[in-house]
């Protein structure tokens, strides 16, 4: 979900009729009078990008999660869970257009006024900055590997290329910060809004609901398989299983596609999530000042500052599930599920039915709960390991 903090904040200042991000524009504003002959994106198109930005770094680490639920509760709940997030898009979409905002934190705004919506993008930006981290995290362990137990588990270029100073996990982060992310993260503007490029944006809804069934499919089936093959011995990275002879015709060609398709996967989704981040944090940080966009000095220092963050963490964060049960169980489920909930319960434009109470009822409890359960498990962990490192 995108956050786009600026355009709805009415204090903003902006030069006249240029927005941060380019709207659906009227007939006679068309994108074919700059040449491009764009008529606004088709289902297909829409349900593809939408999709491609939900398969995300968590699905790397769904095996190992399921592996711990036990293979058929695991599946159930990937299943209910998908159906809370269909519910959960529907009330945003449903009050977005109530409201007549443009985007999440607005709503948010509408509903709670500006303290809610600097928590919204507060939440937004944590979340953002641990699922980077993970990406970061993953692309090491595809490029390098990772060791876990005292046993190391290679990465593509090490196999390859072999075992030197250039194909160590820093050296590859780096190289992948600087050559790749760099030039990726430094686009001012992006065509992002889906529901904006269509050419009938009461569509949307049809396509959250097929790209959920789409996702949900592929979670499943990667959750399920990973099991089935690796049992007991699936890793956080499930990524990183895919080093060895998984018993089958052409397993070494099958384990680098796998690892390196994944890894690209994430390179060109990383500048999406990025874009979003650096928009909530600018919009926290500089809330009277003019856009990203218009401001150089700002734009870069911000883009440094986040990219270096993003970096630091990935090279001492040791896995993606030591990223994962924090932010996971703390801004993720804010955002996904305890806002969404909020601002059907709060129901300013008065639209809210029995049953969105209802449910946002049970959002909010299967979150909250949750959560406590799950913040209160890893810190627990942490003193207990330390305890008994310790002792």
């Amino acid at each position: 979900m995108t956050v786009l903090p600026s355009s709805d904040r009415k204090y903003r200042r902006s030069p006249p009729r240029s927005p941060l991000l380019p709207q659906k524009l009227d007939d006679d504003q068309s994108f074919d009078a700059h040449g491009s002959g764009f008529d606004g994106a088709s289902t297909s198109g829409a349900v593809f990008n939408l999709s491609t930005t939900i398969v995300g770094a968590g699905i790397m680490g769904l095996p190992a999660a399921v592996n711990k639920l036990g293979l058929i509760p695991g599946l159930l709940t990937i299943m209910f869970v998908s159906t809370l997030t269909e519910s959960s898009i529907d009330m945003i979409l449903r009050f977005s257009r109530a409201s007549k905002s443009k985007t999440y934190s607005g709503v948010a705004a509408d509903a709670f006024g500006g303290a809610g919506s600097n928590i919204l993008q507060a939440c937004i930006v944590i979340n953002n900055l641990g699922m980077l981290v993970v990406y970061m995290i993953i692309i090491g362990d595809v490029l390098s590997g990772t060791s876990v137990d005292g046993f190391h588990h290679g990465g593509v270029i090490e196999e390859w290329f072999g075992q030197h100073w250039w194909t160590t996990r820093s050296a590859l982060l780096l190289f992948t910060t600087f050559f790749v992310f760099a030039p990726l993260i430094s686009f001012k503007r992006v065509v992002l809004p889906i529901e904006n490029e269509l050419k009938d944006p009461t569509q949307m809804k049809s396509i959250v609901r097929k790209s959920l069934t789409l996702c949900t499919s592929v979670y499943i089936a990667t959750s399920f398989f990973g099991v089935v093959l690796f049992g007991d011995h699936t890793m956080d990275d499930v990524l990183a299983n895919f080093d060895g002879d998984l018993g089958i015709p052409y397993s070494s060609l099958l384990d680098d596609l796998v690892r390196v398709s994944y890894g690209l996967h994430l390179m060109l989704v990383f500048p999406i999530v990025f874009f979003s981040l650096r928009l909530n944090v600018d919009g926290l940080l500089f809330p009277y000042a003019i856009p990203i966009a218009f401001d150089n000095k700002r734009f870069f220092s911000v883009t440094i500052a986040l990219m270096g963050f993003i970096l630091m963490g990935a090279s001492f964060v040791p896995s993606i599930w030591d990223a994962f049960q924090f932010t996971g169980a703390t801004a993720a489920v804010c955002v996904g599920f305890i806002f969404p909930a909020a601002i059907t319960l709060r129901n300013i434009p008065g639209i809210a039915t029995k049953n969105d109470r209802l449910i946002s009822w049970m959002m909010i409890f299967l979150a909250v709960s949750t959560s406590t359960v799950a913040v209160t498990s890893d810190i627990y962990s942490i003193f207990y390991v330390d305890e008994g490192i310790t002792s």
